[in-house]
């Protein structure tokens, strides 16, 4: 192999900041059946930072799904390269994953600190590593996991896009507008679909107002409910939800160009 590909960000980090991504994924039908079916469950976490908490809470939580999931945490930092422990271990690499061939990759708050112009060539090279059916989960949080957004993809491109974010400190959805990912983050402006749908589900949100009686949660649903009903194709959850979540297919919030 040769040297990693990418650059050392900042790598701050902290315990459980990944929780609802890591949440989603446990529950996401496609991220289970791709679990399931791999004959080797390697999961990579790119990115993990100066401490590997978030890889091994990700370990812990996807030994729910498959018990035997192997995770490999990767930094571009030999630094950072932490004592590996069963089933999760620890390597130098970048966005050509140290030539691994995983079925799933995480990677948040790395491509955040990069341009824009260089998120589909990262994506390109997490792309040809993936063993066959593999997905990549690409995102930002804030520093205590309260705000989330990712992007969701495979070998052929982005699937889906999800916004996540705690009930109880947030006022509006289109507050996490600051920790949208990379390829999103300069788009919401008027003429973006990004735009389009912050400014849908903020509108949705208000006329629910009177649903908050019953708690943001409940409120949360109406929205939902709301949004589907005007024509906007948000995925909907039968099982109770702790996280305000908003998933769409990717073509909805595409940058137009």
């Amino acid at each position: 192999m040769g040297a990693p590909v990418g650059s050392i960000t900042r790598g701050t980090t902290g315990v459980n900041r990944l929780r609802r991504s890591d949440r989603w994924l446990v529950h996401h039908p496609l991220v289970r059946q791709v679990l399931h079916d791999a004959s080797d469950p390697l999961v990579v976490d790119l990115g993990y930072g100066a401490r590997p908490f978030t890889t091994f809470e990700l370990a812990h939580r996807l030994r729910k799904v498959r018990h035997d999931v192997r995770v490999v945490g990767l930094e571009i930092d030999p630094a950072r390269i932490a004592e590996s422990e069963p089933g999760v271990s620890f390597m130098r690499g970048g966005f050509e994953l140290a030539g691994l061939n995983p079925v799933l990759v995480r990677t948040f708050n790395v491509l955040r600190q990069y341009p824009e112009d260089a998120v589909s060539a990262a994506w390109r090279r997490m792309q040809d590593q993936l063993a066959p059916g593999g997905l990549i989960i690409e995102g930002t949080c804030d520093e205590l996991g309260r705000r989330c957004a990712w992007i969701l993809l495979d070998k052929t491109g982005p699937l889906t896009f999800t916004l996540a974010w705690d009930p109880f400190t947030t006022e509006r959805p289109s507050d996490i507008a600051e920790r949208l990912p990379k390829a999103l983050i300069h788009r919401n402006v008027p003429g973006e679909r990004i735009h389009d749908l912050l400014q849908s589900a903020d509108r949705a949100w208000a006329t629910c107002a009177p649903v908050s009686t019953f708690g943001p949660r409940a409120r949360w649903r109406a929205t939902l409910d709301l949004l589907a009903e005007t024509g906007i194709p948000v995925q909907r959850y039968r099982r109770r939800m702790r996280d305000c979540v908003l998933t769409i297919n990717w073509e909805w919030v595409a940058p137009a160009d």
